[in-house]
């Protein structure tokens, strides 16, 4: 499935999109610049009578549409998923440090949900399932398990690193470049 990065004028990603919402900002006017290393798809419609030529619609992987967005799109977190969790902390255990598939890893709040730990970006890490069992209803420092790594809230550039499984190289590297030097995920 082929998925269109969608941004604001400014550069702002906005949303994954498909193939066919972005033929149609293209048809409407509403694309104001692209980007990538070239076309992703060619869409060809119907003929012309009077030219004889057919029509077309060339995509790129990354769109901008004109206006601006009506909220600071900086300021709306990223969705917590298991899924981004793990990718955010490369699959990495908080407590030992051991590298495991992601079926093997759990989502592991630091201060336990029973005690009132929210399940956001600052409270959650990836564990395996020894180490989530040994903290059990714990804290770290009460369980004597440090944290190998700190959590961080991710930025609206890392946030669509995060959701993006099949991301084309060229939108990937657009992406990353835009990711703070310290990030996890350059």
């Amino acid at each position: 499935m082929h998925r269109v990065l969608q941004l604001d004028i400014q550069g702002t990603p906005q949303a994954w999109i498909t193939l066919e919402d972005a033929a149609t900002h293209y048809a409407t006017g509403a694309v104001a610049w692209e980007d990538g290393a070239g076309p992703l798809a060619t869409l060809r419609g119907g003929w012309n009578v009077q030219s004889g030529r057919q029509s077309q619609i060339v995509v790129h992987p990354i769109v901008a549409l004109r206006g601006m967005s009506r909220r600071n799109l900086f300021d709306v977190p990223a969705t917590v998923t298991k899924a981004k969790l793990l990718v955010r902390d490369r699959c990495t255990c908080a407590y030992c440090a051991q590298i495991f598939l992601e079926r093997d890893l759990q989502v592991e709040h630091i201060v336990p949900d029973s005690r009132g730990g929210p399940y956001d970006w600052m409270n959650l890490v990836a564990a395996c399932s020894v180490c989530n069992a040994r903290k059990a209803n714990r804290t770290p420092d009460e369980a004597k398990m440090a944290l190998v790594y700190l959590p961080y809230v991710p930025n609206r550039y890392e946030a669509f690193l995060l959701e993006g499984r099949n991301v084309r190289a060229d939108v990937h590297e657009w992406l990353v470049a835009r990711v703070a030097k310290g990030s996890r995920l350059n």
